[in-house]
């Protein structure tokens, strides 16, 4: 760096670390001014935007950094994260092709390469590049467990479970390790982890997310044995940690739906008068754990539809239209008059139609894209809409008894709170479904399963697509998993996962009655 970009890029780091975020904005573009291509300071500034809720600058300022890529691995990864996060996947995987990233052998930009493809869907790219990085003799806990969940996302489970255990030997309180060995199979008398486990815990910090996470697995080893007033005990300490961590307000998101159903009337849901050309998005929404893997897997089976996973694609452009860096809030919701829908969704399909891999669509399957359901029909008026209904205590207790994004849901970590945001969930489903009738089907996770073949020929008709007999056979599909159902879904269709909540139901009465109110 020159004297006056080390002058400059000094002086906006000792702003930033007292906080004077306006004066440290200042010093980052003084020194653009003089050196247009340092990408350090693109990226800080990038990251300040997006604290501002300023989605469009720092999209911009993302895809300048992309303009002036160097030759350095570390350098063309942060590029690449950068964009990954205001929503450009087509670019950040034009750097993630860069030579110098590709031709890299250092073990830690290998690892954080495979960490960028996994975040794109590329779980096969990933794993290579995780193998490599082993080759490379890379050998930190965090690689152990970063090899041994692609390893189970690319359908290698005993390898997985392998170093999971390697991991969890280098680093022994790790909660969600841990949860993840357990979570691979049925425990057994004989084969457990029990005994691990009460030693985890008792050498744990209190409180902590790596406290939550052992006592979710203890549960669910507890109950594998049958021992469920123990399991019970353990899920609910798990969950009360869990939602002491947390910052949700029950009563805000019933106001903030409530403004949504008003602000989206059958009017303002009118799709936009546009046809877009290309692959088409198939989205798939629901509650979370209410079967949504499942049916991917089924409609993925289609020659004519390919597998996205989880896209927060749609989100993204929202915000970006917004220009705010939250997919549903006020200032949202009271914007989305103001939205231009064709635009969104344009932008949408420019970063997400490669996925459909020569093949008429592809499965955007977002559980929660079920809040934005309208808005998609607006932007995306050719794409087919599934959403996936389970038994309402079947849903909710498999959110309440599963550590499922960390903090990203904070309403599954408290009865009261997991069945307001059910209710909610069905209140904005019951005001889609009567102000764009016929537009989304409902389908429901018992048929799917019981009847695999006539619910999924109402699915094809409503997709326009042909039957075909081979959608039913998942454990033909051998694409890569990274949904916590990824064991689940390489069996055959079957029908276990009934009224499991039925071993607690004394306490779950008040969950029971809440979702009855």
């Amino acid at each position: 760096m020159t004297d006056s970009t080390t002058r400059y890029w000094d002086r906006a780091q000792r702003y930033l670390a007292s906080g004077q975020t306006t004066a440290a904005r200042i010093a980052l573009e003084s020194l653009l001014q003089r050196n247009p291509a340092h990408i350090p300071s693109l990226l800080t500034l990038m990251v300040v935007a997006l604290a501002e809720d300023r989605m469009r600058a720092a999209t911009t300022l993302a895809l300048t950094a992309a303009q002036h890529l160097p030759d350095d691995p570390v350098l063309i990864t942060d590029v690449a994260d950068a964009l990954l996060q205001v929503g450009e996947p087509v670019v950040a995987r034009t750097c993630m092709d860069h030579p110098a990233l590709t031709d890299a052998g250092d073990a830690a930009v290998l690892a954080r390469s495979a960490k960028l493809r996994q975040v794109v869907g590329d779980h096969a790219q990933a794993l290579t590049l995780l193998n490599r990085a082993d080759a490379e003799g890379l050998n930190t806990p965090e690689f152990r467990f970063d090899l041994g969940q692609e390893l189970i996302f690319n359908g290698h489970l005993q390898e997985g479970e392998i170093e999971f255990g390697k991991s969890l030997a280098l680093r022994p309180s790790h909660g969600l390790t841990a949860l993840a060995l357990a979570r691979l199979r049925k425990q057994t008398p004989q084969h457990n982890h029990l005994q691990d486990l009460k030693l985890q815990l008792q050498g744990v910090q209190q409180g902590s997310e790596d406290h939550a996470a052992l006592e979710f697995a203890l549960h669910k080893e507890l109950e594998d044995l049958g021992r469920y007033d123990e399991a019970w005990e353990a899920l609910v300490r798990a969950n009360d940690v869990m939602y002491a961590r947390q910052r949700h307000d029950p009563q805000y998101a019933w106001h903030l739906f409530n403004s949504l159903i008003e602000r989206c009337t059958p009017q303002f849901l009118q799709p936009a008068d546009v046809v877009h050309e290309g692959p088409q998005p198939i989205f798939i929404i629901g509650m979370p754990r209410s079967g949504t893997t499942l049916l991917e897997r089924v409609l993925s089976n289609h020659p004519q539809v390919s597998s996205a996973g989880e896209l927060n694609d749609f989100a993204l452009q929202l915000r970006w239209a917004a220009d705010h860096g939250k997919t549903l809030d006020e200032h949202i919701v009271q914007r989305l008059p103001d939205l231009d829908y064709a635009q969104i969704g344009r932008r949408y399909l420019e970063r997400t139609q490669w996925r459909a891999r020569g093949r008429r669509f592809f499965v955007d399957k977002l559980p929660r894209n079920w809040m934005a359901a309208g808005m998609i029909r607006r932007a995306l008026p050719q794409a087919p809409i599934l959403n996936l209904v389970r038994d309402p205590m079947d849903v909710c207790f498999s959110n309440y008894r599963t550590w499922v994004m960390g903090e990203s849901f904070p309403w599954s970590y408290n009865l009261g709170a997991l069945a307001a945001h059910y209710l909610q969930y069905r209140r904005v489903m019951a005001h889609w479904h009567t102000a764009m009738p016929g537009q989304i089907l409902d389908v429901p996770y018992a048929e799917l399963v019981r009847d695999p073949e006539t619910t999924t020929r109402k699915v094809l008709a409503h997709c326009g697509l042909e039957w075909d007999p081979g959608c039913i056979d998942i454990t033909r599909n051998r694409a890569a998993v990274a949904t916590l159902s990824v064991a689940q879904v390489r069996e055959p269709i079957h029908q276990r996962f009934f009224e499991e909540w039925r071993h607690y139901e004394k306490q779950l009465l008040p969950l029971r009655e809440a979702i009855a109110d």
